[in-house]
Protein backbone atom coordinates (compact mmCIF):
# COMPACT_ATOMS: atom_id res chain seq x y z
CA UNK A 1 0.00 0.00 0.00
CA UNK A 2 1.00 3.49 -0.74
CA UNK A 3 2.44 5.78 2.04
CA UNK A 4 1.29 9.45 2.36
CA UNK A 5 5.31 9.74 1.79
CA UNK A 6 5.25 8.12 -1.43
CA UNK A 7 2.36 9.46 -3.02
CA UNK A 8 3.53 13.31 -1.75
CA UNK A 9 7.10 11.85 -3.61
CA UNK A 10 5.80 11.13 -6.79
CA UNK A 11 3.08 13.90 -6.66
CA UNK A 12 5.86 16.79 -6.24
CA UNK A 13 8.32 14.76 -8.73
CA UNK A 14 5.67 15.22 -11.46
CA UNK A 15 4.94 18.91 -9.93
CA UNK A 16 8.55 19.90 -10.41
CA UNK A 17 8.49 18.20 -13.90
CA UNK A 18 5.47 19.92 -15.47
CA UNK A 19 6.81 23.40 -14.14
CA UNK A 20 10.22 23.04 -15.54
CA UNK A 21 13.51 23.90 -14.13
CA UNK A 22 13.29 27.85 -13.96
CA UNK A 23 9.69 28.29 -12.25
CA UNK A 24 8.71 30.18 -9.43
CA UNK A 25 8.35 28.66 -6.24
CA UNK A 26 6.83 29.57 -2.42
CA UNK A 27 10.65 29.43 -1.17
CA UNK A 28 11.92 32.96 -1.50
CA UNK A 29 15.18 33.02 -3.42
CA UNK A 30 14.51 29.21 -4.68
CA UNK A 31 12.92 28.65 -8.18
CA UNK A 32 11.78 24.85 -8.95
CA UNK A 33 15.57 23.67 -9.48
CA UNK A 34 16.82 24.44 -6.37
CA UNK A 35 14.26 23.23 -4.60
CA UNK A 36 14.95 20.23 -6.61
CA UNK A 37 18.57 20.36 -5.56
CA UNK A 38 17.48 20.69 -2.26
CA UNK A 39 15.22 17.46 -1.94
CA UNK A 40 17.92 15.50 -3.33
CA UNK A 41 20.79 16.55 -1.02
CA UNK A 42 18.23 16.21 2.13
CA UNK A 43 17.81 12.67 1.08
CA UNK A 44 21.34 11.78 -0.33
CA UNK A 45 23.84 14.04 0.78
CA UNK A 46 23.47 14.29 4.74
CA UNK A 47 27.26 15.02 5.14
CA UNK A 48 25.88 18.55 3.86
CA UNK A 49 22.21 18.30 4.77
CA UNK A 50 22.92 18.42 8.47
CA UNK A 51 23.57 22.22 7.80
CA UNK A 52 19.79 22.06 7.27
CA UNK A 53 19.38 22.33 10.95
CA UNK A 54 23.30 23.87 11.87
CA UNK A 55 24.27 26.97 10.79
CA UNK A 56 27.63 26.48 11.04
CA UNK A 57 27.74 24.10 8.38
CA UNK A 58 25.10 25.91 6.16
CA UNK A 59 28.44 26.92 4.12
CA UNK A 60 28.92 23.44 3.04
CA UNK A 61 24.94 22.70 2.79
CA UNK A 62 25.06 25.58 0.13
CA UNK A 63 28.07 24.63 -1.79
CA UNK A 64 27.24 20.78 -1.83
CA UNK A 65 23.15 22.19 -3.10
CA UNK A 66 24.92 24.42 -5.84
CA UNK A 67 26.95 21.88 -7.28
CA UNK A 68 23.43 19.79 -7.44
CA UNK A 69 21.46 22.28 -9.14
CA UNK A 70 24.23 22.36 -11.83
CA UNK A 71 22.97 18.60 -12.86
CA UNK A 72 20.53 17.99 -15.16
CA UNK A 73 17.07 19.03 -14.21
CA UNK A 74 15.61 15.55 -15.39
CA UNK A 75 18.58 13.78 -13.60
CA UNK A 76 17.39 15.63 -10.33
CA UNK A 77 13.78 14.61 -11.04
CA UNK A 78 14.63 10.95 -11.72
CA UNK A 79 16.70 11.10 -8.53
CA UNK A 80 13.04 12.38 -6.38
CA UNK A 81 11.10 9.91 -8.07
CA UNK A 82 12.97 6.89 -7.55
CA UNK A 83 13.72 7.82 -3.86
CA UNK A 84 16.49 7.85 -1.17
CA UNK A 85 19.25 5.43 -1.81
CA UNK A 86 19.20 1.80 -0.15
CA UNK A 87 21.34 2.20 3.11
CA UNK A 88 19.98 6.18 3.39
CA UNK A 89 17.40 5.69 6.82
CA UNK A 90 15.11 7.33 4.50
CA UNK A 91 14.59 4.16 2.57
CA UNK A 92 13.14 2.95 5.47
CA UNK A 93 9.03 3.34 5.16
CA UNK A 94 8.02 4.30 8.68
CA UNK A 95 11.50 6.79 8.57
CA UNK A 96 10.36 8.10 5.21
CA UNK A 97 6.68 8.42 6.44
CA UNK A 98 7.97 10.25 9.02
CA UNK A 99 9.80 12.54 8.06
CA UNK A 100 8.52 12.92 4.46
CA UNK A 101 4.69 13.48 4.47
CA UNK A 102 5.04 16.78 5.37
CA UNK A 103 8.56 17.67 3.79
CA UNK A 104 6.71 16.98 0.22
CA UNK A 105 3.78 17.87 1.07
CA UNK A 106 4.54 21.39 1.80
CA UNK A 107 7.21 21.62 -1.29
CA UNK A 108 4.38 20.25 -3.68
CA UNK A 109 2.16 22.99 -2.71
CA UNK A 110 5.60 25.20 -3.05
CA UNK A 111 5.65 24.55 -6.60
CA UNK A 112 1.65 24.46 -7.20
CA UNK A 113 0.79 27.77 -5.41
CA UNK A 114 3.63 30.10 -7.17
CA UNK A 115 2.29 29.44 -10.87
CA UNK A 116 -0.58 31.49 -11.90
CA UNK A 117 -4.06 29.75 -11.59
CA UNK A 118 -3.39 27.34 -9.06
CA UNK A 119 -6.26 25.84 -8.08
CA UNK A 120 -6.89 24.34 -4.53
CA UNK A 121 -6.37 20.90 -3.86
CA UNK A 122 -8.88 18.71 -1.92
CA UNK A 123 -7.34 16.36 0.85
CA UNK A 124 -8.84 13.23 1.62
CA UNK A 125 -9.85 12.95 5.28
CA UNK A 126 -7.39 10.16 5.83
CA UNK A 127 -3.99 12.32 4.36
CA UNK A 128 -5.65 15.29 6.51
CA UNK A 129 -6.12 13.75 9.61
CA UNK A 130 -2.21 12.40 9.18
CA UNK A 131 -1.18 16.06 8.47
CA UNK A 132 -3.36 17.22 11.95
CA UNK A 133 -1.38 14.03 13.77
CA UNK A 134 1.67 15.81 12.31
CA UNK A 135 0.68 19.36 13.58
CA UNK A 136 -0.68 18.28 17.21
CA UNK A 137 3.15 16.98 17.83
CA UNK A 138 5.14 19.38 16.48
CA UNK A 139 3.20 22.82 16.60
CA UNK A 140 4.87 23.80 19.67
CA UNK A 141 8.60 23.35 18.27
CA UNK A 142 7.88 24.96 14.94
CA UNK A 143 6.06 28.24 16.76
CA UNK A 144 8.57 28.44 19.53
CA UNK A 145 9.51 31.87 18.43
CA UNK A 146 6.08 33.12 18.08
CA UNK A 147 5.93 36.16 19.87
CA UNK A 148 2.15 36.04 20.82
CA UNK A 149 -0.01 32.63 21.92
CA UNK A 150 -1.25 30.77 19.11
CA UNK A 151 -3.94 28.44 19.12
CA UNK A 152 -4.36 26.42 15.88
CA UNK A 153 -8.24 25.06 15.13
CA UNK A 154 -9.29 22.62 12.60
CA UNK A 155 -13.26 23.77 11.24
CA UNK A 156 -14.51 20.56 12.80
CA UNK A 157 -13.40 22.32 16.58
CA UNK A 158 -10.55 20.32 16.92
CA UNK A 159 -7.49 22.57 18.74
CA UNK A 160 -4.01 22.79 19.68
CA UNK A 161 -2.48 25.42 21.18
CA UNK A 162 1.08 26.17 19.23
CA UNK A 163 2.56 28.31 21.55
CA UNK A 164 1.72 29.78 25.17
CA UNK A 165 1.48 33.53 25.79
CA UNK A 166 -0.50 36.50 25.61
CA UNK A 167 -2.63 38.26 23.57
CA UNK A 168 -3.82 34.68 21.97
CA UNK A 169 -4.23 34.61 18.38
CA UNK A 170 -6.52 32.20 16.95
CA UNK A 171 -5.84 30.42 13.32
CA UNK A 172 -8.53 28.26 11.81
CA UNK A 173 -8.39 26.29 8.61
CA UNK A 174 -8.04 22.76 7.33
CA UNK A 175 -5.06 20.93 8.43
CA UNK A 176 -3.48 21.38 5.23
CA UNK A 177 -3.54 25.22 5.34
CA UNK A 178 -2.28 25.28 8.45
CA UNK A 179 0.44 23.05 7.74
CA UNK A 180 1.15 25.64 5.32
CA UNK A 181 0.71 28.36 7.49
CA UNK A 182 2.95 27.42 10.60
CA UNK A 183 5.47 26.09 7.33
CA UNK A 184 6.04 30.40 7.00
CA UNK A 185 3.69 29.95 3.82
CA UNK A 186 1.21 32.58 5.81
CA UNK A 187 0.24 34.83 2.50
CA UNK A 188 -0.35 31.36 0.34
CA UNK A 189 -3.12 29.55 2.98
CA UNK A 190 -6.31 29.91 3.21
CA UNK A 191 -7.06 30.76 6.94
CA UNK A 192 -8.82 32.67 9.02
CA UNK A 193 -6.80 34.31 11.91
CA UNK A 194 -8.63 35.98 14.82
CA UNK A 195 -6.86 38.16 17.20
CA UNK A 196 -5.90 41.83 18.28
CA UNK A 197 -4.84 43.36 15.65
CA UNK A 198 -1.08 44.33 16.80
CA UNK A 199 -0.83 40.82 18.10
CA UNK A 200 -2.05 39.69 14.57
CA UNK A 201 0.49 42.32 12.87
CA UNK A 202 2.99 40.50 15.19
CA UNK A 203 2.50 37.36 14.37
CA UNK A 204 2.68 37.91 10.39
CA UNK A 205 6.16 39.58 11.09
CA UNK A 206 7.51 36.22 12.51
CA UNK A 207 9.84 34.17 10.42
CA UNK A 208 9.13 30.56 11.50
CA UNK A 209 10.77 27.58 11.21
CA UNK A 210 10.63 26.21 7.12
CA UNK A 211 11.40 23.40 5.51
Amino acid sequence: MSTHAKRERLLLADLLEAAGADAMTLCEGWKTRDLAAHVVVRERRPDAAAGILLSPLRGRLEQVQAEFASKPYEELIHLIRTGPPRMSPYAIKQVDEGANTVEFYVHAEDVRRAQKGWTARELDPVFADALWLRLEKAARMLCRKVPVGLVLRRPNGQTVVAHRGSPVVTVTGEPGELTMFVFGRQDAADVEIDGDKDAVERLHGTKQLGI
